[in-house]
């Protein structure tokens, strides 16, 4: 065996209990606070945009690999196919109501 396969994955558990913290905290101020839907709406999408990120870095390898440009250059493009997708989705549901 390599020494790669041999070490105890400490990232992998940090990433976990870390998105585990991130989860329950955004259950938390769901059903625990009493903020303005839209403050709780925000604070749970940054979280899950953080939880995201933690995911991309230590469980699916971003950071490792022989080309990483490439590998960020994908995600960075498929951020912005999503953010296309789902801006241009709200956009005709929301104006097709005034015609």
């Amino acid at each position: 065996m390599n020494q790669h396969a041999k070490r105890f994955p400490i990232s992998h558990v940090f990433g976990f209990f870390l998105s585990l913290i991130l989860t329950f905290g955004a259950a938390w101020v769901a059903l625990m606070t009493s903020l303005p839907p839209k403050i709780i709406m925000w604070f749970i999408g940054s979280l899950a945009f953080i939880q995201a990120s933690i995911q991309l870095l230590l469980f699916m390898h971003m950071r490792e690999g022989e080309n990483k440009t490439v590998n960020s250059i994908n995600m960075l493009y498929a951020f912005f196919l999503a953010f296309v997708i789902v801006a241009g989705s709200i956009w005709v549901l929301t104006s097709g109501h005034s015609h």
